[in-house]
């Protein structure tokens, strides 16, 4: 940091793609009033990108691009890294850390694989780390739990954090129809990218529950600690069955502190249709969380696109351009709870179930008797009248069966589920949903 308080402070862009544009958009356009609520003046100094003339915004002089990423990161005070992805992205944080440059960062993927190795380098080099925009877009999630409940106990957070999935559900349940073509809206609509793999399998909500989880729990959780269960699976049936019954189905991130240790999940799980989550529609987020002496909070807000990420990452040089003019650090990320991991069947669960079955006598019967085997109580059994589809070899209906269970462990409620599958009268993969009171 520089004592020079005559000096701009010198920020650094590396990455000018949707989010990357509109930060330096905000950078160059509101750089006066940004000066004014520093203290001090700041320099966009550098955009590094990998083809400076695919860079058309108005607003980035064509003076300031550059291929030479890690070159830009050793002469900025603060770097902001919008690349994405693991490496080179790494590289270049660990690179400007060493130089003495504070980072900005929205790059959930790296915090969720590397987070704590980043968070010691800062902490080691005397420099700071913020990546507001890396958990819910435009959604103050991040700060809140690294700063606002610290004098607190988290208990829980539970959360919407993907617009795509909630966009593609909610599509699903206002519109009744499937998820194919819901996905191929959203991809119509830029809601999902032409390879959604990392939206509908759950694994950028995962990143961002492991981030979650580490900024509640103080305990280092990474990427390969959540268990994931995306949306693929759900069909319009299940949508159906939901609303009936005044619930909706919501891909959820989900960390929690039990006796058995810190939980991590991401699934799809059943709400009641007056639960608080359950009014989130579009590709908007949401985040729950219970603390023991605030109670609940809820914060809700666009979790993606360009102009409402921007908003958070420039949100975050203005806090580190703050310290820079005053010569101060933010806080430290502390890792010291080292809490143990829960295993998968530390807590409980009702599950809705749905079977594919040949509709003949006994088959019911069979299901139940392997459900009865593993002492798993059955709240509920649904079959439906009209055939859905046909199964090769099998002249008669196909019909969904299904089935929603009492409290049980989603190990044993799985086995269970496997030891269904293989029955001669069921075809077709079944559908597991948590119920959330």
């Amino acid at each position: 940091m520089s004592e020079n308080n005559n000096r701009p402070i010198r920020v650094a862009l590396l990455g000018a793609g949707t989010v990357g544009s509109q930060t330096a958009r905000l950078l160059v356009e509101q750089s006066d009033e940004l000066a004014s609520r520093v203290g001090r003046p700041m320099e966009l100094v550098g955009v590094a990108v990998l083809d400076p003339s695919s860079v058309t915004d108005p607003w980035i002089e064509r003076s300031l691009l550059t291929t030479d990423a890690a070159e830009l990161a050793s002469r900025a005070d603060i770097v902001i890294e919008l690349i994405g992805g693991i490496e080179p992205a790494r590289t270049f944080l660990l690179k400007a850390i060493e130089s003495g440059a504070s980072v900005v960062t929205a790059n959930k993927a790296l915090l969720a694989k590397h987070g704590p190795e980043l968070y010691e380098a800062a902490a080691r080099q005397g420099v700071d780390i913020y990546f507001e925009a890396a958990v819910g877009g435009a959604i103050p999630i991040v700060r809140p739990l690294r700063e606002s409940l610290v004098g607190d106990k988290v208990l829980s957070v539970m959360g919407i954090v993907n617009g795509t999935t909630n966009y593609i559900l909610d599509e699903m349940t206002t519109k009744g129809i499937g998820f194919d073509e819901a996905l191929r809206d959203a991809q119509a609509k830029g809601f999902a990218e032409a390879d959604p793999t990392a939206d509908i399998e759950g694994h950028d909500a995962a990143a961002k529950a492991a981030i979650m989880a580490l900024l509640a729990f103080h305990t280092d959780v990474r990427i390969d600690d959540v268990p994931v269960e995306g949306i693929a699976h759900i069909t319009a049936g299940d949508i159906a069955a939901a609303s009936a019954e005044h619930k909706v189905i919501k891909l959820l991130a989900v960390v929690e502190q039990m006796d058995a240790g810190i939980s991590a999940r991401v699934y799809p799980a059943l709400l009641d249709e007056t639960h608080p989550l359950a009014t989130v529609h579009g590709s908007f987020n949401a985040v729950f969380v219970k603390a023991e002496a605030a109670d609940d909070l809820m914060f809700y807000g666009r979790g993606a696109g360009g102009a409402p990420t921007a908003s958070a990452v420039v949100g975050d040089v203005v806090t580190e351009a703050r310290h820079i003019a005053q010569h101060s650090l933010g806080p430290v990320i502390p890792i010291y709870a080292n809490l143990p991991k829960a295993p998968l069947n530390a807590s409980k669960a009702a599950f809705a179930v749905r079977f594919l079955i040949h509709d003949r006598p006994g088959v019911l019967t069979a299901i139940a008797k392997e459900f009865s085997d593993r002492e798993i109580s059955i709240n509920g059994v649904n079959q439906d009248i009209k055939p859905t589809q046909h199964d090769p070899g099998y002249s008669g209906e196909v019909q969904q069966l299904r089935i929603v269970t009492h409290l049980c462990d989603e190990i044993t409620l799985r086995d269970a589920v496997k030891a269904v599958s293989q029955l001669d009268a069921v075809t077709g993969d079944a559908s597991i949903i948590r119920v959330l009171n």
